[in-house]
């Protein structure tokens, strides 16, 4: 394989209005924060896309830290290094305890480079196969159970053949009965974002006669050891989520029985590397995954699709098209929904979809550039609209 001299790194944080305010049991977000990374080498361009966003309540990572992780520890150890595979990229990174978003998110960016370099797809450079891939919606919590039926048959009529709905505390059994008595034949999963504990049980069993595909992550994100305790009380699967941060920690859960299936986000794990090697791990061992969203703009989400088309990726993901989140996504073509509830995997070099920088420009609040020798511009280019 050949590799490619990184010349210059561009790292922007960015806020993006959403079409709609999204609830889960962390809070309520109205703008995505996040951060994307751009590397560029003999005139081509990758492009990665840090899922953190503002605040440290789906994980401790927030866009704030991931910059100064950026910025300080990993661009100075990958600018000016040539790179033939992701590995490297791994190994420099490697002494950078946590921060998986960080890691993803400019890991995300070599494969896009990489793969152009080679004129290949992501999706073929990560061993996935298909046109299409099945994706669900994921519905945040609504002001009453009867607003929520309302908002999960508008997505029925949009056409996605999946819905999850978010759950927590006092906002949980009576919602998911609304939707399962609405609309009997559906295929629904809740997702509970870890909040719940063993105590909590009996609420959690009594959505057991619900038919649900899964129940999501419904104790704590650090508590494989009490999903364990949970699962043998369910006839429902506990798909793991925030519990699982690499392939040793599905390795765990699995020989400890706390769950039945796998959530695989790349940012979570640390990158698609990582990913991959949890799908493979699950794959030998029979456990079916399917690949979560955390609010990605078209770049992410690219990846995403390409990452869902490996074959153990069984289940529908949470990647809805484009106009689920944004008014406008900064990547064209935007994801659209299939009328078969599908989103198409892109075929062209890398991600297979264009940046749209101008748009990019518009929902930057920051912006780093870094150029051999090391030489740093700092631009704010919305700081005066913010004032």
């Amino acid at each position: 394989m050949t590799a490619i001299r990184v010349e210059q790194i561009e790292l922007r944080h960015i806020s993006m209005p959403l079409v709609a305010p999204f609830e889960t049991s962390f809070g309520v977000e109205r703008e995505r924060e996040g951060l994307i990374v751009t590397l560029r080498g003999e005139g081509l361009t990758g492009w990665g896309e840090v899922v953190a966003s503002r605040e440290p309540g789906y994980s401790p990572e927030t866009a704030q830290t991931e910059w100064h992780i950026l910025h300080e520890f990993i661009i100075p150890n990958v600018l000016g290094r040539e790179f033939a595979n992701v590995e490297t990229l791994e190994a420099i990174y490697d002494n950078v305890r946590g921060h998986p978003m960080a890691k993803a998110g400019i890991q995300a960016a070599l494969y896009d480079l990489l793969a152009k370099a080679q004129g290949v797809s992501l999706q073929k450079m990560l061993g996935g196969s298909g046109e299409k891939v099945k994706v669900g919606v994921s519905v945040g919590i609504q002001p009453s159970a009867g607003a929520l039926v309302e908002r999960v048959r508008a997505y029925l009529a949009d056409g996605y053949p999946r819905i999850k709905i978010k759950i927590k505390p006092g906002r949980d059994v009576a919602e998911a009965q609304a939707v399962r008595k609405a609309f009997p034949d559906i295929l629904l999963q809740v997702d509970a974002n870890s909040a719940y504990t063993l105590d909590d049980a009996a609420t959690i069993k009594a959505m057991d006669d619900l038919n649900l595909l899964l129940i999501e992550q419904p104790l704590s994100e650090d508590d494989i050891f009490d999903h364990a305790k949970l699962q043998p009380q369910l006839k429902t699967a506990i798909c793991l989520d925030e519990s699982i941060l690499s392939a040793r920690h599905a390795r765990w859960a699995h020989e400890l029985g706390a769950c039945r299936i796998i959530n695989i986000k790349p940012g979570r794990v640390g990158g698609l590397r990582e990913a991959i090697r949890i799908h493979d791990y699950c794959a030998e061992h029979d456990i079916p995954v399917w690949c979560g969203g955390m609010l990605e703009t078209g770049i992410g989400r690219a990846a995403n699709v390409a990452l869902a088309s490996l074959p153990n990726f069984r289940l529908p993901g949470d990647i809805s098209a484009s106009a689920r989140y944004w008014k406008e996504d900064i990547v064209e073509p935007a994801f659209t929904l299939n009328s078969d509830g599908t989103l198409t995997v892109p075929t062209g070099p890398g991600l297979g979809v264009a940046v749209r920088e101008e748009l990019l420009e518009r929902f930057t609040v920051k912006k780093e550039m870094y150029r051999e020798p090391q030489k740093r511009t700092l631009a704010f280019p919305g700081l005066r609209e913010r004032q």
